[in-house]
């Protein structure tokens, strides 16, 4: 709900009165002038928070309009959806490391495959539609992609959140593992970016926190929707925080490199 502090007195007279209530009276309950209060009843509305109603005349004259609450839960309160992520996170946190990265890995590619675009049916999924499509998708879910070319940085800097982070790829989870896919050849064609910049991450207090799952998420997610899209490549690793700023995606064309399976080898 609009944070109005007037109309939010409204709804709360509407809300303590036993039976649905008149503008006027609304407004003497309130001790303003009735064309304010009409005002934000209209709001409330549209809003979905109030109801208004035509009550069944008794005599001559127009039926007297009335508002009343909508039942059901306020909707205009705090959400708390980030203690939430949390919560349902601690639950993977707990679990076998292994385990509880392949899983974040296949739920990302599960993700993946609903969210992406398809193609039109006949239409050629080349490396550079589907690219297109996968920075739509990463457009919308807030990443801020852009395409990249040439090598990115194998080693986070120190000044980055979440330095030391090691690439989400075919590394196992835990401090002490290092990445052992190998980026490939590249691109699937000239047109194609060897790596997708990612300027903004809209899981960042997530991905500090429980990076070790979240960038796996992430990387499944584009995985799945590349493989939904019958693309001739696919994401090889991400490189979180590669740069202070941003991370990486790196793409391969398809089967030309070991794409994550969510196994690693200790250093």
């Amino acid at each position: 709900m609009t944070e109005s502090p007037r109309r939010r007195a409204v709804l709360e007279v509407l809300r303590a009165a036993p039976a649905p209530l008149g503008v006027t009276e609304t407004a003497e309950r309130l001790g303003v002038h009735p064309n304010t209060v009409r005002f934000h009843l209209d709001a409330l509305v549209a809003e979905a928070l109030v109801e208004r109603r035509a009550e069944a005349s008794t005599g001559p004259g127009r039926p007297r309009t009335v508002y009343t609450v909508r039942p059901g839960m306020d909707r205009g309160g705090a959400r708390g959806y980030l203690l939430l992520a949390r919560m349902l996170l601690s639950r993977w946190t707990s679990a076998d490391p292994a385990e509880a990265r392949e899983q974040a890995m296949e739920t990302g590619r599960e993700w993946g495959r609903f969210l992406v675009d398809p193609l039109p049916p006949f239409e050629r999924p080349t490396a550079e539609r589907s690219v297109t499509r996968l920075l739509a998708l990463l457009a919308d879910l807030g990443f801020e992609p852009e395409p990249a070319a040439g090598a990115a940085p194998e080693t986070a800097p120190e000044s980055a959140p979440g330095a030391g982070r090691e690439s989400a790829s075919e590394s196992a989870p835990g401090a002490g593992w290092e990445s052992v896919s190998d980026p490939g050849p590249g691109t699937a064609d000239e047109n194609t970016p060897e790596r997708i910049r990612l300027r903004h991450c809209p899981f960042l207090e997530l991905a500090e926190e429980h990076g070790e799952l979240i960038c796996p998420l992430h990387l499944g997610l584009i995985q799945g929707a590349l493989d939904r899209l019958d693309a001739p490549l696919t994401a090889t690793r991400l490189e979180p925080f590669a740069e202070p700023d941003s991370c990486y995606a790196h793409l391969s064309a398809a089967g030309s490199a070991p794409r994550d399976t969510g196994k690693g080898t200790h250093r």
